[in-house]
């Protein structure tokens, strides 16, 4: 397969061998290209530079495309055995750039890159094996194996971006040139900038379920919106437009920026775009692999907050409204331009898909209707932050693909780049960043008097994720204490008289118990939860000490609550606890050495409690308390019943999950004191409530040595 030339698969309709055979295809030109990417590093040790500081080296990358693959398909079930357990939990979560604060590498223990090419050509092989031999019907769903196929490989054209952005900020001497990457030679003087008319319209954006191609979750569902007339600049803002900011000493006035961008500025000192480089009295252009004269006629390539300034600037010089487009605004201007969306064009209709160059080229080389790289060349920010459409779904294997994104804080870039392949070069996708965040991306600006809309539900609004802001934080029922507070009451009763260093809150969810056993007196706690979902909502408790949601009442009648640390007495506890998301199977080295450790009704919803049981001594201090509750709702939808602690008989008398239970955990724990029921109550909706019994069992980690004695 030429790679310069790969669409992503219609997963809708075809011959299903066929099918096969397109998406064995499409998934090891995936991987070739990937593989090739890495290719312009000149040296092992350049693996293990931070090109920037808020991102891992580049031996994360490497490795997190292979694992991610091997992560969500266990998760979906399409998979029970792992290839390596200490680098799929390694290479699992990346970094989210929440702050400009450096990032903190002091618990990671690369592994060799060989080591990491070992691992890749073990998960190609694997997935091979998949493609070849799993039952393949169409339409392919979200629920069918092949979706997460899907999901890997797309996830991992998306980090052929995120991977060259950073590539583009390593030292010139730690990467080569490669023919496969060869960059444009066209180069001069850009036309002189146009704003035309964009006739108003309706917009229409989602796809519903039956949508040919792969979707990410935030695509789905219906927003239709109508766009006032405006006009739009005819090219990209190019590098010779962008100077006359930088020579005003646009980067040096305050007045141009907004309160973020300004305090970005002043952290990064930037003088300048990030890939200009000052040289004599001249300018040079990084490129991904290459130092070249700065082409005047290329597109700039800045962050939002960059964007935004030079609008600002641009717009008191002219005294009309120059902003950036809504995301409206830009599907308006797209599709009145009429655009092939792939996979149906047979040459792209923009720099765009690997077919022409390595890196930008002309802003006047493409045109579409009577603009220019409306599709292309580079990304192109917007003014609106990312929201969900309405009807939006999680897709339950991947449920920190975008729900992190819906804060208001994340823009929407558009159009795609060079490098935007498989499901980025369609018209249907949606991406979001951090406004201080460098993709290959630059703009396009618009005169427009409209007021931009942001869809900024603050309400926690996700069904599930309201119950259990809820049952963490809300007011009891029926005369039924709060569960996690309970727990943590007996927790520090049996921790008197015991160290009260480090706890590890494991299934944490919201956090509510987290909080409660740093308030009652544990030095630091770390709450660790397996769902993105409750992990951000935990994190931003501790950030904010607030939350608010929407809470189910009748039908589609809903109550808002805001709940507060402060009103809950727990506000002293914020700085000493830490939330992560995790794998309580699968748990990276550096969670280790705690006196407490609390799995709150956790065992019964693993994918291994057997594993779980018989390594989590290996986190704990000698003399430390392991505390479970469980209901025992063992369920194959989430456990396999060869794991099932209890619930079955065995040569037909019935096996209790407490002998289970003790049987797991007698080589290295004694239980302390008999067990409790302890009861609690989540509300669904006004007239629905769940009401339940954990039993709550008490283990001792008794070392080696202990037990000798």
């Amino acid at each position: 397969m030429d790679l310069s030339k790969t669409h992503t698969a219609i997963l809708s309709h075809g011959d299903p061998e066929q099918k096969r055979a397109e998406i064995l295809a499409y998934f090891h030109a995936t991987f070739d290209i990937d593989e090739k990417l890495y290719d312009t590093l000149r040296y092992d040790d350049t693996f293990y530079l931070r090109a920037d500081r808020l991102r891992h080296p580049l031996i994360f990358y490497f490795g997190h495309t292979a694992t991610f693959y091997i992560n969500k398909l266990m998760v979906a079930k399409v998979i029970d055995t792992r290839i390596n357990p200490r680098f799929e939990s390694m290479f699992a979560v990346g970094v989210d750039e929440m702050s400009w604060d450096d990032l903190n590498e002091a618990h990671y223990d690369w592994p060799t890159r060989q080591q990491v090419k070992e691992y890749r050509d073990l998960a190609r092989e694997l997935i091979d094996g998949l493609i070849r031999r799993l039952t393949l019907t169409l339409p392919v769903t979200w629920e069918d194996p092949f979706w997460g196929i899907m999901m890997g490989i797309e996830h991992q054209r998306i980090h052929l971006e995120t991977s060259s952005v950073l590539i583009r900020q390593l030292p010139i001497d730690q990467v080569q040139q490669l023919p496969l990457w060869g960059i444009c030679t066209e180069a001069g003087e850009p036309p002189a900038n146009r704003l035309l008319d964009v006739a108003g319209g309706s917009v229409t954006l989602g796809k519903a379920k039956d949508n040919p191609l792969y979707g990410w979750d935030n695509e789905y569902g219906v927003h239709n919106a109508g766009v006032q007339d405006f006009k739009a600049a005819e090219y990209l803002t190019s590098h010779r437009e962008f100077l006359e900011f930088v020579e005003e000493g646009g980067y040096r006035d305050q007045e141009w920026w907004t309160d973020e961008g300004w305090q970005w500025r002043e952290f990064k000192q930037a003088e300048h775009p990030l890939f200009w480089i000052k040289a004599g009295g001249g300018w040079m252009l990084r490129t991904m692999a290459s130092e070249i004269d700065l082409p005047w006629n290329w597109p700039v390539e800045v962050n939002y907050l960059e964007a935004k300034a030079f609008c600002n600037w641009k717009s008191a010089r002219t005294g009309a409204p120059i902003r950036l487009p809504s995301e409206d605004e830009w599907n308006r201007l797209r599709d009145l331009c009429s655009i092939p969306d792939q996979p149906s064009w047979n040459s792209a209709p923009g720099n765009i898909n690997l077919e022409y160059w390595s890196s930008s080229c002309p802003v006047d080389r493409f045109k579409n209707g009577d603009f220019y790289d409306v599709l292309g060349n580079v990304w192109q920010w917007t003014e609106t932050p990312i929201y969900p459409f309405h009807g939006f779904e999680i897709h339950p294997w991947y449920d920190d693909f975008s729900t992190p994104t819906f804060d208001t804080r994340h823009n929407l870039i558009k159009g795609g780049s060079w490098i935007s392949t498989g499901n980025e070069a369609t018209r249907d996708a949606r991406y979001a960043f951090r406004r201080h965040f460098y993709q290959h991306a630059g703009f396009r600006y618009v005169e427009s008097a409209a007021p931009i809309v942001i869809h900024d539900d603050q309400y926690e609004s996700d069904a599930l994720a309201a119950q259990y802001c809820h049952a963490h934080y809300g007011p009891e029922h029926f005369g039924v204490a709060n569960f996690a507070e309970t727990c943590v009451k007996i927790c520090l009763e049996l921790m008197q008289g015991r160290p009260m260093g480090h706890a590890l809150d494991l299934g944490c969810a919201l956090g509510r118990a987290s909080f409660e056993l740093a308030h009652g007196g544990f030095e630091r706690v770390t709450g660790l939860d397996f769902s993105t979902r409750f992990f951000r909502l935990a994190a931003r408790m501790q950030a904010e000490g607030a939350l608010r949601y929407a809470l189910p009442e009748e039908g589609e009648i809903v109550s808002f609550h805001e709940i507060t640390l402060s009103d809950l007495g727990l506000e002293d506890a914020r700085n000493r606890v830490t939330f992560f998301q995790g794998d309580a199977c699968n748990l990276p080295e550096k969670f280790c050495g705690y006196d407490l450790i609390l799995a709150a009704n956790l065992i019964d919803r693993l994918y291994s409690p057997r594993r779980f049981l018989s390594t989590i001594h290996e986190r704990m201090n000698p003399g430390g308390l392991l505390v479970l509750t469980s209901p025992y709702t063992w369920l194959e939808e989430h456990t396999k019943k060869e794991e099932w602690l209890g619930g079955y008989r065995d040569a037909g008398e019935p096996v209790w999950s407490l002998d289970g239970l003790t049987e797991a955990l007698k080589p290295h724990f004694r239980m302390l004191d008999a067990p409790r029921d302890v009861p609690f109550v989540i509300r669904e909706t006004r007239r629905k409530f769940q009401h339940t019994v954990a039993q709550l069992t008490v283990w001792c980690f008794d070392s080696a040595e202990q037990q000798e004695i």
